[in-house]
């Protein structure tokens, strides 16, 4: 006998006053509460959207770098190249978030940016995380968080541990590699600087991959990690310049213009600069 359209699937759950349903699990009623816009403008809900659910992936990316990072320094590199490459599809769905947002007119954002006040992306503590996390440690980019002693606390907690990329050097001199100064760091906090022994140590992984598969692996999830990150960045200063072109940041940057110098910040040096080597 034909189904009717209107009825319900054979065993499928429909009562839930003592169960676990979909919403309960995922919180969904705390969730999509969380979006309260401050003015009648049609396209604020836009905004809010868009910020909102790249702080979730940003957050899934944070978990993602810090168990990779778990991983090479116990030297479990499959495990941290399947989580690195996670990370890279993470930065995937955030670039595809600013072809939504792009939609919006500048007069439309023009309608209830000032409500957004001094509030700015500028000031996103996760997006420091993953900064910080990945080895862009500009220690002056602390102050924005400086009222909040909670965001401080993470952040230098993050800052007293070797960075992604740290890990990966590490792992390389494990492996009987020389990577230079990168040996005797033990200041964590501070950015590093390129140095030649890296560089070389990449093209001898580089120039054998066959004879060592693991980190030569290591080295192109961390390139594709970096390329989607660089693409984001790219993204992201296309979109203010397209909503409003050369204006101050609402948080007090220059704009476009800082954006644009964020553009020539490379996270992992020695794997972009050996390309040129080989």
């Amino acid at each position: 006998m034909e189904q009717s359209r209107d009825s319900i699937p054979d065993g499928a759950q429909t009562h839930f006053r003592d169960l676990m349903s979909y919403s309960d699990y995922l919180q969904l009623d705390a969730v999509l509460a969380s979006q309260r816009p401050l003015s009648e403008s049609h396209d604020e809900l836009l905004f809010i959207i868009q910020h909102q659910t790249s702080e979730l992936w940003m957050k899934l990316a944070i978990h993602e770098l810090r168990s990779a990072m778990q991983s090479i320094r116990r030297d479990q590199l499959q495990p941290a190249a399947k989580m690195l490459s996670r990370v890279a599809r993470i930065f995937e769905q955030l670039n595809n978030a600013w072809d939504v947002l792009r939609t919006m007119t500048p007069s439309e954002y023009t309608q209830f940016r000032g409500n957004l006040g001094q509030s700015s992306g500028f000031q996103s503590v996760q997006y420091r995380m993953i900064e910080f996390i990945v080895g862009n440690r500009n220690l002056a980019l602390l102050a924005p968080h400086s009222h909040r002693p909670d965001y401080i606390a993470a952040l230098e907690g993050i800052l007293a541990a070797p960075s992604l990329y740290d890990e990966a050097l590490q792992l390389l001199a494990r492996r009987g590699l020389n990577i230079g100064p990168d040996a005797e760091r033990v200041d964590w906090r501070l950015p590093r600087a390129a140095n030649d022994e890296v560089r070389a140590a990449w093209k001898v992984i580089y120039s054998s991959p066959g004879e060592h598969w693991e980190l030569y692996e290591l080295g192109e999830k961390l390139v594709d990690f970096e390329d989607y990150f660089r693409r984001w960045r790219f993204n992201h200063v296309t979109t203010v310049e397209r909503v409003i072109g050369f204006k101050p940041g609402t948080g007090g940057t220059n704009g476009v213009a800082y954006l644009r110098k964020m553009l020539e910040v490379v996270l992992f040096p020695e794997l972009w600069s050996v390309r040129t080597d080989m």
